[in-house]
């Protein structure tokens, strides 16, 4: 009664792919050249050289991303200080409501005598 109960497992199977043609069936698209020239391979660049790193940061990106933050870092306090503000106004509002009609309850009960 308490045992789980599990789906079965996934039963996926990937579908089977094509063949590829065989060269011999494949016609060719462009005539062959009488006298074909070899391809020259890329050079390949140095191992020496250190790769550059992926961020690079100007002395004027910096202070743009600081200057970001900061604004950032602020604007969050702000909203947050204004909540915080918001909760103690409301809270106070219903103290004094609370006092206020504690205050008439007890004047009206005292009154029936």
């Amino acid at each position: 009664m308490f045992r789980p109960t599990y789906p079965p497992p996934d039963t996926y199977t990937a579908p089977a792919m094509p063949a590829a043609p065989s060269p011999s069936s494949a016609v060719p698209l462009v005539p062959a050249d009488p006298d074909p020239t070899p391809a020259t391979a890329p050079v390949p660049a140095p191992a020496s050289v250190p790769p550059r790193p992926v961020l690079q940061l100007t002395p004027g990106a910096l202070v743009t991303v600081a200057a970001g933050g900061t604004a950032a870092v602020l604007v969050v306090g702000t909203v947050l200080v204004s909540l915080l503000l918001a909760v103690a106004v409301t809270a106070t509002s219903v103290a004094v409501c609370a006092v206020v009609l504690r205050s008439l309850l007890n004047n009206q009960h005292g009154r029936g005598r």
